[in-house]
């Protein structure tokens, strides 16, 4: 049996893996300076992005829920995987053979469940795809054909065929060197009578992939009139397939979507796959469930939420088509994206409207044309009559309530005036008045929690560096909450930055210091983990093993995200040389003499006479000498160190 991953290899795929390139597969990154990046953290609801990523020192660190640590901890996080799984996906994708330390190499029956899955799923989309050639599989060609997919089209998307047989793929699989257990779990097989069998048979199928393009499940489409089962099959849940937690195309699209800040959402894999080859390749559908709360979460990520950013819906013109886009807006207040509505002529879907009228066609159509705030009122406001005013009273009672769901009180009384010109109602501020009422009824009933609760903008100092306006409390440690309004705080923090992101700057003095000499215990906790590292001179040679090395020296990870957020945090003074770090190190110590200083002599005072001759000597001697070098590094600066 394989024991531990040799440490060296770790250190390999570490260092060959960027961790920018892996975080960009989740969420879109920009400059935030100081050679940082920064996006919105996929790990907890913002708005505006607090979570940064230091290519050059391999971390990332979320400055509101605190998540902090290298490409590793990044991968095990998003993606739940544990150490070592972790570490053969990203071995797998640098290209690095990994050693075991009992010897041997990457056993596949070691590799974690996850990852097993995921190696199905690819099998299986591969047999899916030459499937796709037999000659039974000729009603799904003439089925692509149909809707104007030709074979070049089919394969980009990499559209395959489930045979009609009972159990092919099971049995492939299974050549594979996969478990029966694996292939139930994996929802690629189900139970049969005599032992597992194809969970798809005789149908067109589509691969679906997760943001970081992992094909974890399948969207399986009825071909013939004997299939007694539904138009759309799509994969059970499973360990690796939430179908609200997926987006079809989204592994086509994500580049597309971060660079336009613009995303296209449409009902159907037939409609993603006609829109990307109309051009509109920022198209990306839901998996056979309503868009919802989480697929809002990945697009926020990828639209980094920018006044520009645009979502547009394509539903069908009927009513259950109008019925989604209501559930639509009923979530729209969570994207600070501006939202919109297209809904073809006769209630075409896109790949009808490309197969009629071109190209041209769904390029127009999902050009943003009504707002979706106001399609949604029309299609609450049209179904009352409004020539009588019961009619109109009833239709405001309904649509203003939706509309004092609208967070932004300026938009709220926008949209209420637009409102009051839809019923036919004359005198705005009377609409613009019930909408606010409503809106106060509504957060009085629910307590009004508002953001008080998920945000860490009050848990120190923000992602641009510049000093928060309200203690941090450290719950993990002893002594005195961490108030940065404190400048001694301050000082020992920037000093602490220096010595995780800019060693050779304040080394060898900053090793001579004593954890003493940091009196915030947070603080204090991190010079410990430096020392242990080895000192600060070894990030000189090799800052990652360095920083690899101080957190792997944290007790705990409350210390282990500290130790990440000094090293991404940029600093506060605007000239990062010699000058500035020596001021940091002369005020750390200067603080840390006069405290001596003060220690001795408070002693003193409280011994009085008590105190023996020869000790009073020591100790006024040692005043003295303390005052000339306070003295001395008054004077001299960091010279004096």
């Amino acid at each position: 049996m394989a024991g531990r991953i040799n440490d060296d290899d770790v250190k390999a795929v570490r260092d060959a893996v960027p961790i920018d390139a892996v975080v960009s597969e989740y969420l879109q990154l920009r400059n935030a300076g100081g050679g940082n990046l920064k996006g919105l953290c996929p790990f907890h609801d913002e708005k505006s992005p607090s979570f940064q990523v230091s290519p050059s020192k391999g971390l990332f660190h979320c400055f509101g829920c605190q998540e902090g640590g290298d490409t590793i901890a990044f991968v095990m996080k998003i993606d739940h995987l544990s150490f070592s799984e972790t570490v053969e996906r990203l071995a797998a994708k640098a290209g690095i053979t990994l050693r075991y330390e009992e010897g041997g190499y990457n056993p596949s029956h070691q590799r974690g469940e996850r990852i097993r899955l995921i190696e199905a799923h690819q099998a299986a989309a591969e047999f899916y795809v030459r499937a796709l050639e037999s000659p039974e599989a000729e009603i799904g060609r003439t089925f692509l054909a149909e809707r104007g997919f030709d074979q070049d089209a089919a394969a980009h998307f990499r559209v395959g065929y489930s045979p009609a047989g009972w159990d092919h793929l099971t049995r492939y699989l299974r050549g594979k060197g996969f478990s029966d257990k694996e292939l139930i779990t994996s929802g690629l097989s189900q139970d049969g009578r005599r032992g597992p069998i194809d969970r798809f048979r005789g149908r067109l199928m589509w691969p679906i992939s997760d943001t970081a393009g992992d094909i974890v499940g399948f969207g399986a489409r009825k071909l013939r009139d004997d299939d007694n089962g539904p138009k759309y099959l799509n994969t059970p849940e499973t360990p690796i397939y939430k179908k609200s937690q997926v987006l079809y195309g989204i592994d086509l699209a994500k580049k597309d979507i971060a660079k336009a800040s613009r995303a296209v959402v449409v009902e159907g894999y037939t409609d993603v796959m006609a829109c990307h080859l109309a051009g509109v390749t920022t198209a990306i559908a839901t998996c056979g469930t309503a868009f919802g709360n989480d697929h809002i979460k990945i697009l926020r990520r990828l639209l980094m939420d920018n006044g520009s950013a645009r979502v547009i819906f394509t539903f069908d013109g009927d009513s259950a088509g109008q019925k989604a886009a209501l559930r639509a807006f009923e979530d729209d207040q969570k994207f600070a994206a501006e939202t919109y509505i297209a809904i073809a002529p006769d209630g075409m879907d896109p790949c009808d409207l490309r197969l009629v009228k071109g190209d041209d066609a769904v390029r127009d159509l999902v050009e943003p044309r009504t707002p979706l705030f106001e399609f949604a009122l029309r299609q609450i406001v049209g179904r009352y009559d409004l020539e009588t005013p019961a009619g109109r009273a009833a239709a405001l009672d309904e649509a203003a309530a939706v509309v004092a769901k609208i967070k932004t009180s300026s938009v709220q009384r926008e949209v209420a005036v637009q409102l009051a010109g839809l019923v036919g109602i004359l005198d705005q501020e009377f609409v613009v008045r019930r909408v606010a009422q409503l809106a106060h009824w509504a957060r009085n009933k629910g307590g009004d929690q508002g953001d008080r609760g998920g945000r860490g903008g009050s848990q120190g100092r923000g992602p641009r560096g510049g000093t928060p306006q309200q203690s941090t409390p450290a719950p993990a440690f002893s002594g005195p909450a961490l108030n940065l309004r404190s400048p001694a705080h301050r000082t020992e923090r920037e000093l602490l930055k220096l010595a995780l992101q800019r060693p050779a700057l304040v080394s060898p003095a900053f090793d001579a210091y004593g954890v003493d000499e940091f009196t915030a215990p947070p603080y204090a906790a991190v010079r410990r983990c430096i020392e242990e590292a080895g000192g600060a001179e070894q990030g000189i040679a090799d800052d990652r093993a360095y920083l690899g090395a101080v957190l792997d020296a944290a007790p705990d990870n409350t210390v282990r995200s500290l130790v990440t957020e000094l090293a991404v945090e940029v600093f506060i003074g605007k000239t990062i040389d010699e000058t500035y770090a020596g001021v940091q190190l002369v005020h750390v110590r200067l603080r840390a003499v006069d405290r001596r200083i003060a220690d001795v002599q408070s002693s003193l005072t409280r011994l009085g006479s008590n105190v023996a001759p020869h000790e009073l000597a020591a100790a006024q001697s040692e005043v003295w000498v303390l005052q000339q070098y306070a003295q001395n590094l008054r004077v001299h600066g960091a010279a004096a160190l």
